[in-house]
């Protein structure tokens, strides 16, 4: 595995057996190629992680994302050394974590990490800042200082006002925000969030990876996040990493995961995903091929093919015009010879990060959409039969792979 020196957390070829001897013959069943389920058969020992590699890059959100029992919480805590790996590496900011024992173990992770667990752990007779403040009290930190820096991740996370509030007069989301506040505190270099949302119902836990994503795109911490919700998964993760029996299956992007599925495990995963929510305009235009005003239609006809329009543009690049296949026909049979005759000026525009639920109503017109920068200058042209070609696309993969297992 190679690596950059942007990386903040690496895992390298780790495993972890539980049971009286892991390092046994457990360990030698596992690595000769068995499975999970078989090694647990034949040992008792239970499997939590099967020669996991990934890593996190500095300032990205790499969520782990798996069912119960796939190891991504095993993976998570390996990292802070709450447990300890049955062999391969693990690299922390450069120091190898798995070698840290007592009291070094500890300073390094109330330096380095800051941890948002599902249940808000917060202390019910302490006021919000006390509880945000209580990790940088153990460190010593003296009373001012202390909740100057609560404050400060207090009033990140919206909740200034309710510094001096117990936890019991709040709600579930308002608690889950103290809780991040509380690692945001001591200012760490890199989140921990084991399942932070879950406990929340949807609608607040929507609301909390929004402001999940607020707070990072100003503070640009590294996150490892992990969740079994794909939804969430692809909604706030830079890369998604899925495993499935203490095993990776496949890391890649968001819309890689989407549209390349590695396995039929993934696509099967993917199916009942929104894709349109995933997928941006710039994956799917295709690049620009504008017309002139003064082409004959003829030709017009000609360098359209098989789209279902080109734009015209002025001399900065910008679309002025549309001129559909449908119109240059209608003009031409009407005795018309050039461009202009069949131009039209009611087209959209959009973005090239829009993603396609985002232009899907714009589609129904069923005009080609011009995809520009924020100059106005045209990039791509967007036929609204991509829109409907990928999003079908991509629900067709699950099937492929399904035909392949039973063929």
């Amino acid at each position: 595995m190679s690596h950059n020196g942007d990386e903040v957390i690496i895992l390298d070829g780790v495993y972890k057996i539980f049971g009286p001897q892991p390092r046994g013959r457990a360990f030698d069943l596992l690595r000769s190629g068995m499975s999970k389920d078989e090694v647990q058969a034949e040992t008792g020992h239970v499997v939590g992680l099967d020669n996991v590699s990934f890593s996190v890059r500095r300032g990205e959100v790499f969520v782990v994302m798996g069912l119960s029992g796939s190891g991504k919480s095993t993976a998570m805590r390996t990292v802070n050394k709450l447990i300890d790996i049955t062999a391969g590496q693990i690299s922390v900011a450069g120091t190898d974590v798995q070698a840290l024992e007592g009291s070094e173990l500890q300073a390094f992770r109330r330096t380095h990490m800051g941890m948002v667990f599902q249940h808000f752990a917060l202390f019910p007779h302490r006021n919000v800042i006390d509880n945000v403040g209580y990790g940088l009290k153990v460190q010593g930190v003296a009373r001012d200082k202390r909740n100057a820096a609560s404050m400060r991740a207090l009033s990140l996370v919206g909740l200034g006002p309710y510094a001096y509030n117990m936890p019991a007069e709040l709600s579930g989301g308002m608690q889950q925000r103290v809780g991040l506040a509380r690692a945001l505190a001591s200012d760490p270099e890199i989140l921990l969030m084991d399942e932070a949302f879950s406990a929340l119902d949807p609608l607040i836990r929507r609301q909390m990876q929004d402001e999940m994503m607020e707070i990072q795109s100003e503070l640009q911490k590294t996150i490892l996040f992990i969740t079994h919700d794909l939804n969430e998964a692809l909604r706030i993760g830079d890369r998604v990493c899925i495993m499935k029996d203490g095993a990776v299956v496949q890391v890649g992007t968001p819309t890689e995961i989407l549209t390349e599925p590695a396995t039929g495990y993934v696509a099967e995963f993917v199916q009942d995903v929104d894709q349109g929510r995933v997928i941006l305009v710039r994956e799917v235009m295709l690049p620009p091929a504008p017309v002139t005003a003064d082409m004959t239609l003829e030709s017009a006809l000609a360098a359209l093919g098989d789209r279902a329009g080109a734009f015209v543009v002025d001399r900065r690049g910008a679309p002025t015009a549309v001129l559909t296949a449908a119109d240059a026909v209608r003009a031409a049979a009407e005795g018309a010879t050039d461009v202009a005759a069949a131009m039209r000026t009611d087209f959209d525009t959009c973005s090239c990060d829009n993603s396609l639920n985002e232009v899907y109503s714009l589609a129904g017109k069923g005009l080609p959409i011009a995809a520009c920068e924020d100059s106005g200058t045209l990039l791509g042209n967007l036929d609204p039969r991509l829109i409907m070609e990928e999003m079908g696309r991509v629900e067709s993969l699950s099937e492929r792979f399904e035909r392949e297992v039973y063929m």
